[in-house]
């Protein structure tokens, strides 16, 4: 990760009292205990994360350490290539967060064989003047707060898919404990705005999760740590997301709202504007402030950040602020509700041109500027175009002079001449027979968008370049070590129309021979899989393939189900250029 990885450091050799380790068993869970301090267990044990089995250890205080383990505690040095838990293998450290002794590693599991985010607590240096020399009493309340978080989900943060305690096999000595997590895979927040200005409306939706999963989380009595920047990573879709959990002990829902205003204040100006420390291990710049030590407000950093985001930055930020109180917000509810409100009012006024903020406008903007170069046509989208054009016009013509016979037939004069209809009416175009003009027309304005009901969706910013006519620009799935079903079901493509459609057949461009795919009728475009309706399954061949739906019922929603992927080995995946639908002729 540029900007922000991190050496991982090696513990000095603890030699302070070592924290007894209990058993975790299926109702209830224990973590180490520090001598005279009491640790609650949860009530009910977490769905969500599977807590590992700790062997019990004896106390060692007041007596010495054995030779053997003397030497583990003092040459341990947790650090890449480590398996934690015999499962995660450490890859590469990507922050830390020092209030919490806390590291975020991107690791292995090797089981599954997909990247995972794991938070480590260290065993920090042991300092006999303090209560909790090695602070194992720290790691122990926040991996009771981890259990208790298990059965939390949302779309805001990253899902707890395990815990381990101190003392759990395949943990080493020099950690207290490690919360495993989704790996979120695309941008940490400090990547995130390398590239340039982030349009202040985008800033604000891109949080909009974020603060949905506060106010969740803060209803159950949980908090997530939102006031660290290297805690929060942006998904492919563009949403900010806590990637890493175990917050500090102590944090509050008030602290959460803090780091709501700060990642909003970051996207707006590239500023991490609360910890300087915490800003320059993320490789963020700090804000200036004003004399009341309150970071300025970002349209003072900035052209072009409206009134209301500058108002919901103060206001969150201006929490623990000095000065008066009027303004401030100390709920995430309220935060998720002036971000929507700003969200609500653009969408509104879409139809006026924007205050220019200096950022260039995107390619898919309403509004662009004017000195923006406009985007040279693709030949060949255009001779296709006209192509299905000229195809349409035929079928047209074709369906009006069979019509305008058959009404003239029926209210034309008796004296005319007769219309004799005989053996030579076999001659006279039929729009409907098979590959006729009117059963060659594709349908257009065809809407599609990435179908999965397990993890992340694949490469889901770039699905409009399968229905928008150049093969030469593609879609593809993620690259999987292990082919379906043995991560998740399948990858589908729900593609909807503007209204229903009789539907004749699909045509498939793709290099990915062996992909096997299932053409499912839905009812809607966010239904359940089990709700669809299998027409038809075919397995693909490099180049174009055409799926017959000659027997299919009329439908506004098709979903194109991948079962299997094409390769092989390590290296499963599968890339479609084009998908074509095509009406049935009249």
């Amino acid at each position: 990760m540029s900007g922000q990885t991190e050496e991982s450091p090696v513990p000095g050799p603890g030699t302070g009292a070592t924290a007894s380790a209990a058993s975790v068993t299926s109702t209830t869970a224990a973590v180490p205990a520090v001598p005279g301090t009491a640790i609650p267990s949860p009530a009910v044990p977490p769905d969500a994360a599977t807590v590992r089995s700790v062997q019990s250890a004896p106390p060692v205080n007041g007596a010495s350490l054995g030779r053997a383990e003397s030497a583990v505690r003092s040459t341990a040095a947790t650090g890449p290539g480590t398996v934690l838990g015999n499962r995660y293998r450490l890859v590469l450290r990507v922050g830390s967060d020092l209030s919490a002794g806390a590291e975020f590693w991107r690791a292995e599991d090797t089981i599954l064989q997909r990247d995972v985010g794991v938070t480590v607590l260290r065993r920090l240096p042991a300092d006999e003047a303090d209560e909790d020399p090695e602070g194992t009493a720290r790691a122990g309340e926040m991996i009771v707060r981890a259990l208790r978080s298990g059965g939390f989900e949302h779309a805001g943060c990253a899902r707890l898919l395990d815990v381990l305690a101190a003392g759990s096999p395949g943990v080493p000595s020099d950690v207290l404990g490690a919360a495993v997590t989704e790996w979120v895979a695309e941008h940490s927040l400090t990547e995130a705005v390398a590239g340039g200005l982030i349009k202040p409306l985008r800033a604000a939706r891109m949080v909009q999760q974020l603060a949905s999963a506060a106010e969740e989380a803060h209803g159950r009595g949980l908090v997530l740590g939102t006031d660290h920047p290297q805690r929060i990573r942006v998904t492919r879709d563009g949403r900010a997301q806590v990637a890493f959990v175990l917050p500090r002990p102590g944090l509050t829902p008030e602290d959460d709202v803090r780091g709501l205003g700060a990642v909003l204040y970051t996207l707006l100006t590239s500023r991490w504007p609360l910890s300087g420390s915490d800003a320059a291990r993320a490789g963020l710049p700090s804000p200036e402030r004003d004399e009341h030590g309150a970071p300025v407000p970002p349209s003072a950093l900035r052209p072009g950040v409206p009134v209301e985001l500058d108002a919901v930055c103060t206001a969150a930020l201006g929490s623990h602020a000095v000065g008066p109180a009027v303004g401030r917000v100390h709920t995430a509810a309220a935060v998720k509700q002036m971000i929507g409100e700003v969200v609500l009012e653009d969408d509104r006024a879409a139809i006026f041109p924007p205050e220019h903020d200096g950022v260039p406008a995107e390619p898919g903007d309403v509004w662009q500027n004017k000195t923006r170069k406009a985007t040279p046509q693709d030949p060949d989208r255009r001779r296709k175009l006209l192509i299905g054009l000229g195809v349409l016009g035929a079928g047209v013509l074709v369906v009006l002079g069979y019509l305008g016979v058959q009404v003239g037939s029926m209210f034309g004069e008796s004296s005319g001449p007769a219309i004799v209809v005989g053996d030579n009416a076999a001659a006279a175009p039929n729009p409907a027979a098979p590959g006729g003009p009117a059963a060659s027309v594709a349908v257009s304005g065809v809407s599609l968008e990435v179908y999965d009901r397990t993890g992340d969706r694949d490469n889901a910013v770039d699905v409009e370049r399968a229905v928008d006519g150049n093969p030469t620009t593609s879609w593809s799935t993620f690259t999987y070590k292990q082919q379906l079903p043995a991560l998740k079901p399948g990858v589908g493509l729900m593609a909807s129309f503007a209204s229903v459609e009789q539907l004749s057949r699909i045509s498939v461009q793709s290099p990915s021979a062996g992909t096997v795919v299932e053409i499912r009728s839905a009812p809607s475009a966010d239904a359940d899989l089990e709700d669809t309706q299998l027409l038809t399954r075919q397995t693909l061949a490099t180049g174009t393939s055409t799926i017959s739906l000659a027997d299919s019922q009329p439908t506004q929603h098709v979903l194109v189900w991948i079962t299997k992927l094409g390769g092989g080995g390590d290296a499963n995946v599968s890339q479609i250029d084009e998908l074509t639908f095509y009406r049935a002729g009249l």
